[in-house]
């Protein structure tokens, strides 16, 4: 037990140990149970026999040790996706019910979550009833200057809950990351699958200046952009596929060029897939180029 819980201590990232902890009257009697999961899969959310015992004497058992004084990557926060789905369920509650679940889930007091990090999508995405992006075009035109940008079905309830999300917690984090290009800028014109016709690059990059900038009139600051969710999955609706080099190319010579450009420090994330393909955005950053531009991957 004991090289289980040294192992899963020394690799958080590979493996997960979901600890709780209970405690009652006699303080002799304060104890920590805990669940492992290995990278393995020999054990899978497992319960383990052994408690940890606390007190305020020596512990002959087990000893955790916490050193604050030596730090790693900074946590920009915690929270989840505010999806088309979720907001429409939240805008069907009564104004009481629904101000009071935000509250538990935004708030900042002891009765209080605290979450402090959002997902949106940029445009729709796989949990809602349509699909839509900011510019919707007839069959056979297009709108490389982004004229018709709009952010359009956003305000049928997506914003309007983030903006009662944002009143309970003005200092949230937004991250909005799309599930595919407009139609029009795709190889074969649906909403899934395909990929960003490569004429269309400086109009896509122009996309998400024009969303950064639309959603700041609305009084929202989105800390973070993602290119493109789930890059290698064709099979949502919408999905788009964007390779490695695909990103590499837009960061580097489109979007991030046009970025500072207008003066937008918007965070830009790659990747936004599973934690399994490594390789993809270390290509990306092989890429100085690409690179200077880039604050993370997903």
């Amino acid at each position: 037990m004991k090289n289980i819980l040294s192992f899963l201590f020394q690799s958080a990232i590979c493996s997960a140990l979901v600890m709780s902890a209970f405690s009652v009257q006699a303080e002799e009697n304060r104890y920590i149970e805990s669940w492992v999961t290995l990278p393995d899969r020999s054990a899978l959310f497992q319960k383990q026999a052994d408690r940890i015992y606390f007190n305020r004497g020596s512990n002959p058992g087990f000893a955790i040790i916490v050193d604050d004084r030596q730090t790693f990557q900074t946590m920009d926060g915690f929270g989840f996706a505010l999806t088309w789905g979720s907001a429409v369920h939240l805008q069907a509650m009564s104004a009481e019910a629904r101000a009071k679940i935000l509250k538990e889930c935004f708030g900042s007091d002891e009765s209080s979550v605290g979450f402090s990090y959002i997902r949106l999508s940029l445009g729709a995405c796989d949990l809602n009833s349509f699909v839509y992006s900011y510019d919707d075009l007839p069959e056979g035109e297009t709108d490389f200057e982004m004229k018709k940008f709009d952010l359009g079905h956003d305000h049928d309830c997506v914003l309007p809950m983030l903006k009662e999300v944002l009143a309970i917690n003005p200092n949230i984090k937004i991250m909005s990351s799309p599930w595919s290009a407009p139609t029009w800028m795709k190889t074969n014109g649906k909403v899934r699958g395909g990929s960003l016709k490569k004429e269309c690059y400086d109009a896509y990059a122009l996309y998400f200046v024009k969303y950064i900038q639309a959603m700041a009139k609305e009084g929202i600051t989105v800390d973070a952009i993602t290119i493109q969710n789930e890059p290698l999955n064709s099979n949502n609706t919408p999905s788009m596929v964007m390779t490695d080099l695909d990103q590499q190319l837009f960061i580097k010579r489109h979007l991030g060029p046009l970025f500072k450009k207008n003066g937008i420090t918007t965070k830009i994330i790659l990747f936004d897939h599973n934690c399994d393909r490594p390789d993809y955005p270390l290509s990306v950053l092989s890429d100085p180029d690409a690179a200077q531009y880039v604050n993370g991957s997903g």
